[in-house]
C-alpha cells in the first residue's frame, strides 16, 4: 500500500482529494484538517511524521484570500511559506514525496500568450508573493516534489466563483462581472484526481507543473456559461464591469501553458466549459 498523507483537508482542494479517495483503493490514506495537524508548527509535524510513515504528503492547506492577503501578510506568508518549508524540510527528512499546489498568481499577467513553467514569476500581490515563497522553499529543500501550479479553482464545495454565481442566479440578483482579468476556470476535482493518478502510479518525474483546464476566458465569461447551464439566461441581467476595483492587484492574463504537463505525463485534460458543465450536472462524482 501507498501511504499518503492530505494536509489541509477541510479546505475545498482537500474534500475534492477525500472524494476521490475510494477510487485508488491500493492508496492509504490519512487525511488532515489544521485542526489535526498544524503545519505552521514545525515540532508538531515533525512528531506526526515520526509516528506516521508516509511515501507521500498531498499539501492542500493554503492561505487562499487573496484581498485577505493584503491586510493579513504575516499569516498568508506563514501558511503559504514558512509552513511549506516546515513540510519540504522534513519530507527530506523522512524520504517522503510532497505534493505542493501554487497559482497563476505567481506571474504578473503582462503577457498575451500562455505562461510555461520557466518563465520569469513577478507575483503583483501579496497572496502571489507568499506562493512564490513556497515554490522557494520547496525547491530549496527537496528533490522529490511536484509542484502544480493551478488557477480559479472551483468545486461544488466552499467558497468559490461558481457557487457564488449559482446562489446569485438562485436568488434572481443582476451579475456585474469584470471583464478585465484573462485565466481559466479550474476543476478542482480533476486536478485532485489529476494527481491521484499520478501516485497511484508511483510517477517520478519530478518538478514544477502547470494544470488548469484548457482554453481560457475572463470571469464574466466564466459567469455567463453558469448561467447559461441554470436554464434562466432570459431571467437575470448579466452585464460587464470593467470598473471592478480591487484592494489586491491581479494580473490581467495569467492563462497557464499545458504543454509540458500533456508532455510529460500524458494524460488528457478537459477543456474548462466541458468539465464545468459536467460538474454543474453532477456526472462523474
Amino acid at each position: 500500500m501507498i501511504k499518503v498523507l492530505v494536509t489541509g483537508a477541510s479546505g475545498q482542494l482537500g474534500q475534492c482529494f477525500k472524494k476521490f479517495a475510494s477510487r485508488f483503493p491500493e492508496l492509504d490514506f490519512t487525511f488532515c484538517t489544521s485542526q489535526d495537524l498544524d503545519i505552521t508548527q514545525f515540532g508538531v509535524v515533525s512528531a506526526f511524521l515520526r509516528k506516521n510513515e508516509f511515501d507521500y504528503c498531498i499539501n492542500c492547506a493554503a492561505y487562499t484570500a487573496v484581498e485577505q492577503a493584503e491586510k493579513e501578510q504575516e499569516m498568508a506568508y506563514l501558511v503559504n511559506g514558512e509552513a511549506v518549508k516546515n513540510l519540504a524540510e522534513l519530507c527530506s527528512e523522512y524520504g517522503i514525496t510532497l505534493i505542493h499546489f501554487s497559482t497563476d498568481y505567481v506571474f504578473d499577467g503582462k503577457k498575451s500568450a500562455p505562461y510555461n513553467e520557466e518563465e520569469d514569476t513577478d507575483p503583483l500581490n501579496v497572496y502571489g508573493a507568499s506562493k512564490l515563497l513556497g515554490e522557494d522553499y520547496i525547491k530549496n529543500h527537496l528533490e522529490e516534489y511536484f509542484i502544480f501550479r493551478t488557477s480559479w479553482l472551483y468545486s461544488d464545495i466552499g467558497n468559490n466563483f461558481l457557487n457564488t454565481i449559482r446562489k446569485k442566479i438562485e436568488q434572481g440578483e443582476p451579475l456585474n462581472i469584470t471583464t478585465t482579468q484573462q485565466g481559466t476556470p479550474t476543476n478542482a476535482y480533476d486536478l485532485a484526481c489529476y494527481v491521484l493518478e499520478l501516485v497511484a502510479e508511483g510517477n517520478t518525474n519530478y518538478g514544477i507543473y502547470h494544470y488548469s483546464n484548457l482554453g481560457e476566458g475572463t470571469w464574466y465569461d466564466f459567469a455567463k456559461e453558469i448561467l447559461s447551464l441554470s436554464g434562466k439566461q432570459g431571467e437575470i441581467n448579466l452585464n460587464e464591469n470593467n470598473d471592478f476595483i480591487t484592494l489586491a492587484e491581479r494580473p490581467a492574463y495569467s492563462v497557464l501553458s499545458k504543454n509540458k504537463t500533456l508532455r510529460t505525463f500524458k494524460r488528457p485534460i478537459s477543456s474548462w466549459k466541458e468539465s464545468l458543465a459536467r460538474l454543474y450536472k453532477g456526472d462523474d462524482l
